[in-house]
């Protein structure tokens, strides 16, 4: 895709804003060095649009741009249940998680494990995790966003990825969580603009310019049966999408593991002004949530429907597809711009999640006990950089495993389970031990591979479920085998703990109103 002028004008003003604000905002007032709350947490300064968007920007990246409107030029509307899923998963995130998170000012996860069990079981999570993130979340964003960056713009896979890599480490390593999150306000901005743009041309294409409204009548009316979100048992994605039982029931352990669990999601709100903030910006990012299968998942639709020429086994070019057939001069620089937002936002997230784990959770307790702020904050800005150098070299050699999104569902699949069991019984049933958490981490990834590997027929989502109810036994067993009435290191919760203010209440009703019509209307 050749750029004219004013789009390469439009893509550098992009870089210029994101660099600009990250300094501004990360810069030291009055010479007073960062202390690691100030430069993984932001010094718990955040508000609430900031947490929100920086929520949905270190969710959306190219596997979503690729993978999701892949899936919905095959699939068609039910994978949107994904998104739809995840606003209802953020407002039990908001309520229940996050007042026992907050209260304790926790930097990280794995810091919870070991004030709720044990510090093995800190320990074991805590490398588990940098694994994951290392390994496969950051070597699959560099992938996907090379990949879609080459097959659009004809840049080398290779510098495609060398450049992400050095765009999203100006400011990560310099700002921290700050930079990160009131630039990701900006990069979710332009991955809004980019989406809707697309879809809006794509719609005027369809219809011959009849708008965005008429275009999307039309293709409701004409083109029903992508616009399904329960598959029966004969329909050749049930597997995928096993109806009701796996989309309202499984694939809520995938969900709340994910929002929260996970690392580089809560440590936007770890990082709130206050829990108020914080859960203000969860609805934020639950509205956002609703809106995002118009940009990721309609698009794919769209080119179904534009008779792209392109086969279902070629679905992870649905979206370069799109960019190259309706993109006008100054529209490709704004999306452009959009995809590397997505990127780099979730990127970002990723590096600055990985450094706070391995400084705060591996490196201060083995090597740092006496280490003053600002080295430990130094150790974090080498493994930022570390991560994304590792990141570069492996990238390329994901290609190995048919491609990001399904490296990334089979590895990250294999272990959520028994990170959810962990978390779930240990914030809310008292009896729940360190032996009985050792247990579930010991057995998680055994199970996970004897079920996918003997039980290959049954849906994915159906394999979490079981996965989840056979951890749960061990989880029960294991604590109740010290007979103690309750763990020594249980969470003290109350009914109030769990109050929440008339906008969040508000706004959780709205959004289950939204939803409720959604799959009503789309059944």
């Amino acid at each position: 895709m050749n750029f004219a002028s004013i789009d390469i004008v439009i893509f550098a003003i992009y870089i210029l804003v994101i660099i600009g604000v990250a300094l501004w905002v990360s810069r030291n007032k009055g010479g007073k060095e960062k202390n690691t709350r100030d430069y993984f947490l932001a010094g718990n300064s955040l508000p609430w649009w900031a947490i929100g968007t920086s929520l949905i920007a270190a969710n959306i990246s190219a596997e979503q741009l690729i993978g999701m409107t892949g899936d919905g030029f095959t699939m068609g509307l039910a994978v949107a249940s994904y998104e739809w899923m995840s606003a209802a998963t953020l407002l039990i995130v908001g309520k229940y998680f996050l007042p026992v998170f907050l209260e304790k000012r926790i930097y990280s996860m794995p810091e919870f494990l070991e004030m709720r069990y044990n510090s093995n079981v800190k320990t074991i999570l805590a490398i588990l995790w940098l694994c994951l993130y290392i390994f496969v979340n950051l070597t699959s964003i560099m992938y996907l966003g090379g990949v879609c960056i080459e097959m659009v713009f004809g840049i080398p896979l290779q510098y495609a990825i060398i450049g992400i890599a050095l765009f999203s480490s100006i400011y990560t390593v310099v700002g921290g969580l700050k930079a990160i999150a009131y630039t990701d306000f900006i990069q979710v901005s332009f991955l809004i603009i980019g989406g809707l743009v697309t879809t809006s041309l794509a719609l005027d294409e369809l219809t011959d310019g009849a708008g965005f409204f008429a275009g999307m009548g039309h293709l409701t009316e004409n083109f029903s049966s992508k616009f399904h979100m329960i598959f029966d048992e004969d329909n050749k994605y049930f597997p995928s999408l096993p109806g009701v039982l796996g989309i309202f029931v499984c694939m809520w352990i995938v969900n709340l593991n994910y929002w929260g669990f996970n690392q580089y999601i809560t440590q936007r709100a770890l990082a709130a002004k206050s829990l108020k903030e914080a859960q203000k910006g969860v609805i934020l990012a639950a509205f956002l949530k609703i809106l995002m299968p118009l940009i990721v998942v309609v698009p794919g639709i769209l080119a179904f429907a534009l008779n792209a020429p392109l086969l279902e086994s070629q679905k992870d070019q649905v979206y370069p597809w799109l960019l190259t057939s309706f993109l006008s001069p100054g529209f490709k620089g704004i999306v452009f711009a959009a995809l590397v937002a997505a990127i780099v936002g979730s990127l970002s997230s990723k590096t600055n999640s990985i450094a706070t784990i391995f400084t705060m959770d591996i490196f201060k307790p083995f090597f740092g006990k006496n280490m003053s702020e600002g080295k430990l904050v130094l150790v974090g800005r080498i493994c930022t950089v570390a991560s994304l150098i590792i990141a570069i070299f492996l990238a390329p050699f994901i290609k190995i495993f048919q491609g990001g999104f399904q490296f990334i569902q089979e590895f990250t699949g294999f272990f959520s389970p028994g990170i959810f069991v962990i978390f779930i019984f240990g914030l809310f049933w008292k009896k729940a031990s360190a032996k009985g958490a050792m247990g579930v981490a010991i057995a998680t990834l055994p199970l996970s591979l004897f079920l996918y590997y003997y039980a290959e027929g049954v849906p994915f989502l159906y394999r979490m479920g079981i996965s989840f109810l056979i951890l749960s036994g061990i989880m029960v067993v294991a604590s109740l085998s010290e007979k103690k009435k309750e763990d020594g290191k249980a969470i003290a919760v109350s009914a109030n703990m769990f109050t929440t203010d008339s906008i969040f209440d508000l706004g959780a009703v709205v959004i289950i109103g939204i939803l409720g019509g959604l799959y009503y209307i789309f059944w």
